[in-house]
């Protein structure tokens, strides 16, 4: 039995787990970040690297240090009913709800639309999002293919691409960091602004959607003990966080230097496009459309993968082709809502699933010590999904943040929750679950 991958079959998972994660929001979101945090850039920097990065790679370890085969066997260590539900919905979240039609609506207003006309943009993205799926569509029919597509091919012309551009911007800089206008939100608290911006890149989330990917392919390639697959994905996916993070802190300095010839933009993805044309001009803009258009397709290819294969699974009675060509179809009528929109309705439910995540990934590390205690696991979760609904809540639109009702409940959180308003008062929450849940095991075992 094998005991080991080599190097070379190394790089191509942490290829392909770079690939898996790389996609839309990753592209736009550091970068603007870089625009609104401005010289406070490196504080907000190392906020995002640690949602962005971190927990992802925790959330690739804690399958292996689990022993769990996938998302919904980890999460049924709280219940069985809850590891269905709660794997529905973040399959959802980062399936056809959110995350895909993300990656379809980014590259269109990244790629093409600076070029259309304003009364040609609806019908042009609709054609774009149909065109786009149906290249996801084919490469995801065969899913044990996807090492091949992803790790092998689309990943290595990513970034090849993409640092092309890069090398431009960082030799002949738009403008310094020192001294470049920071946006009030990052004036005071810049370091847990680039924190729960992180949360916005989904990582965390794909991190526990992928990790069956991850491991059967580890698996393919000759490692069968569980021990030594945790041990590969850990290796391999050190590979892969490592280049996310170089590139997350290239783009977000890319974006606070870019005020020095720019204003700030409404996404970071018109500063993208601004940036390209201004060192290539038409060059760039076609330069831009390839590396967007192939940093989401991957992603989207691994996404409806996962969907697919999850889905099948959980509710056998449908095959895989028909969850995905449904998780594609939903994804293409989502996309035609827009960038802004999608971001603006989503953010409200990763603040809900996103704690739920991280402390489900954080109990999988300390499985060695929790076992399968569910009292541990239930009192963390649901503790920690009242505190989710809190900032859920605190993330809605201003307009809907006045509401009597609603304004109530904020007022509420922030005197009665420790690092509510820095969008952190899961934390203090969750440990109190993992206190109680403690004494409650504890105390069985004694009667």
């Amino acid at each position: 039995m094998k005991k080991k991958l080599s190097m070379k079959e190394r790089l191509f998972v942490g290829s392909l787990i770079f690939g898996l994660f790389f996609g839309a929001g990753n592209l736009i979101f550091p970068i603007q970040m870089g625009q609104e945090a401005g010289e406070n850039i490196l504080k907000a920097n190392l906020g995002f690297l640690i949602t962005g990065i971190g927990l992802p790679f925790l959330g690739i370890i804690a399958f292996g240090l689990s022993s769990s085969r996938d998302l919904y066997e980890l999460s049924s260590k709280v219940g069985k009913k809850y590891g269905l539900i709660f794997t529905t919905v973040l399959y959802l979240v980062i399936g056809p709800f959110f995350a895909m039609p993300r990656l379809a609506s980014t590259s269109f207003e990244i790629a093409l639309s600076p070029f259309l006309p304003e009364n040609s943009q609806k019908i042009t993205l609709f054609m774009f999002s149909f065109f786009f799926f149906l290249i996801v569509w084919f490469f995801s029919r065969k899913p044990s293919k996807i090492l091949d597509y992803v790790g092998k091919f689309l990943t290595p012309l990513f970034l090849v691409l993409l640092f092309s551009l890069l090398i431009l911007a960082f030799i002949n800089p738009l403008g310094t960091v020192n001294g470049s206008s920071v946006q009030a939100t990052y004036e005071s608290s810049a370091f847990f602004k680039g924190f729960t911006n992180g949360y916005n890149t989904l990582d965390a989330l794909a991190a526990l959607a992928f990790g069956m990917i991850i491991i059967e392919n580890i698996q393919n390639l000759g490692i069968k003990k569980p021990s030594l697959v945790a041990k590969e994905a850990t290796k391999s996916g050190f590979i892969g966080i490592i280049l996310m993070g170089i590139i997350y802190t290239l783009l977000s300095l890319l974006g606070a230097m870019s005020l020095g010839t720019f204003s700030l933009n409404k996404n970071g993805g018109i500063t993208l496009a601004l940036v390209a044309q201004h060192y290539l001009g038409t060059a760039g803009s076609v330069l831009l459309a390839a590396i967007v258009i192939v940093a989401c397709l991957k992603t989207a290819i691994g996404l409806s993968t996962a969907f697919g294969r999850t889905f099948n699974e959980l509710y056998p009675s449908k095959s895989y082709s028909f969850f995905t060509v449904s998780c594609i179809l939903l994804a293409t009528l989502i996309a035609n809502v827009g960038l802004n929109e999608i971001i603006q309705i989503s953010l409200p439910v990763l603040m809900f699933i996103y704690p739920l995540a991280m402390t489900l990934i954080l109990m999988g590390l300390f499985n060695r010590f929790i076992g399968n205690k569910s009292d541990v696991f239930k009192c963390v979760t649901y503790l920690t999904m009242f505190a989710g609904f809190f900032d859920a809540l605190n993330s809605l639109p201003e307009s809907l943040k006045e509401s009597t009702f609603v304004s109530s409940l904020l007022s509420f959180a922030s005197k009665f929750i420790p690092f509510f308003t820095s969008g952190l008062g899961w934390i203090t929450i969750a440990l109190l679950g993992l206190i109680i849940g403690l004494l409650i095991d504890k105390k069985k075992n004694l009667s």
